[in-house]
């Protein structure tokens, strides 16, 4: 799979910036140091996660911890995975927002770091090999705004997340070791009410959900394979240095409305276009996404199906919200190189279903057994070939 053209070409109306106030101190952070400006990343994600929304009554946390100890039972003794890489229970942690929010940002700093790096050195290289004057002093202004942007960007980003994500895994990617988990307290009320489900019910769900994530994800050879396909994604973007004059040109300096505007657009604004290099990672990007997806859904049906009265109508519900994705939504996976839709989550299941027709649900576990049993594009449309290559079938 890839990218139709320049990053969010068939999706225009995205833009994870609209209707956000504009910072009033970018002069001062356009003297920071660094490839991105983090003090700017953060104000923007507390911003649009939310302020003032109250701490997690501390009832609401004891009773998500005790949901917690019994998925993490179950998921320890159906998978064979140590969900703690400590050797103690994993901490399931009900936060405000904001605090996710933080934590993220924090999370993914390596992979916007990697971005930054990517763009600076795809800006360079036009101008110093064409020694052209216009491109030289374009290339200038972005080392000087270009962190601030990207800052302005990524937490703008996360912030957005924020306000929609249930846990820490809505997006499968890799979090620093360590055995806490993070779940937004306010989405879970949320969603439980919007959809008339069982509050208990749908913490047991999550909890299985991110533990499992957190099981697989945490195993190092994993963890490394997908912070390298995705790292490598994101400094990958190329510039066109055109596109990135005629959007600044464009730009009024004293109407916040349009640098928002601009912001929301890292085609324009930044000049990233969708590059060959990132096309070659998709394949094998998306191959290991679709085995842990599919492993995941696989688990989360055969645990929670034991343990909660409405799965199935919880299930429904959450497979939908996650296939009706926003633009917004779609605009972060494709910035990060995640292919999450429909087409993903089914190329997945019909994987891991077809491990378990043809060797039983024990073979399943041979996935998570070092970094050569990790599935290769063919091998997730053919389960056979995968099989065969680790002499099961």
């Amino acid at each position: 799979m890839s990218h139709p053209g320049p990053l969010g070409d068939d999706e225009p109306d995205q833009n994870p910036f609209a209707g956000l106030p504009f910072l009033g101190d970018v002069a001062r952070m356009l003297h920071q140091q660094g490839p991105v400006s983090w003090d700017a990343a953060r104000q923007i994600a507390v911003q649009v996660a939310g302020t003032g929304e109250p701490n997690v009554d501390p009832a609401e946390r004891i009773r998500l911890e005790e949901l917690a100890r019994v998925a993490e039972l179950q998921v320890t003794n159906l998978t064979g995975l140590p969900a703690s890489t400590g050797g103690r229970p994993v901490t399931v942690l009900a936060v405000t927002r904001a605090e996710w929010a933080r934590r993220t940002l924090d999370a993914y700093r390596p992979l916007f770091e990697r971005m930054a790096g990517g763009l600076a050195a795809a800006q360079d290289a036009p101008a110093e090999e064409a020694g052209d004057p216009t491109a030289q002093l374009l290339g200038g202004l972005m080392k000087m705004v270009g962190p601030v942007m990207l800052g302005l960007q990524a937490g703008a980003m996360v912030g957005h997340l924020a306000q929609k994500s249930l846990g820490q895994y809505d997006l499968p990617l890799p979090r620093p070791p360590g055995d806490e988990i993070t779940v937004v307290h306010a989405n879970l009320e949320e969603f439980a009410k919007g959809w008339s489900i069982d509050g208990d019910d749908l913490r047991l769900w999550v909890c299985v959900h991110e533990l499992t994530h957190h099981a697989v994800l945490g195993r190092p050879h994993v963890r490394d394979r997908i912070q390298d396909l995705v790292g490598r994604y994101v400094e990958s973007f190329e510039v066109d240095p055109a596109a990135l004059e005629r959007r600044l040109g464009e730009v009024d300096p004293t109407d916040p409305t349009a640098l928002q505007q601009a912001l929301g657009d890292p085609e324009a604004m930044l000049g990233a276009m969708v590059s060959p290099a990132q096309r070659a990672l998709r394949p094998e990007l998306d191959a290991v996404l679709a085995a842990v997806v599919g492993y995941v859904d696989h688990v989360v049906d055969q645990v929670g199906g034991s343990l909660i009265g409405s799965f199935r109508m919880l299930t429904e519900a959450l497979h939908r919200r996650r296939v009706e994705a926003s633009p917004s939504d779609r605009f972060v996976q494709h910035l990060l190189g995640l292919e999450l839709g429909r087409a993903q989550y089914e190329r997945g299941e019909a994987f891991v279903e077809g491990i378990v027709e043809r060797a039983g649900p024990d073979a399943l576990g041979r996935l998570w057994v070092d970094e050569a049993h990790l599935p290769t594009p063919n091998e997730v449309d053919a389960p056979g070939l995968w099989l065969a290559r680790i002499e099961l079938g």
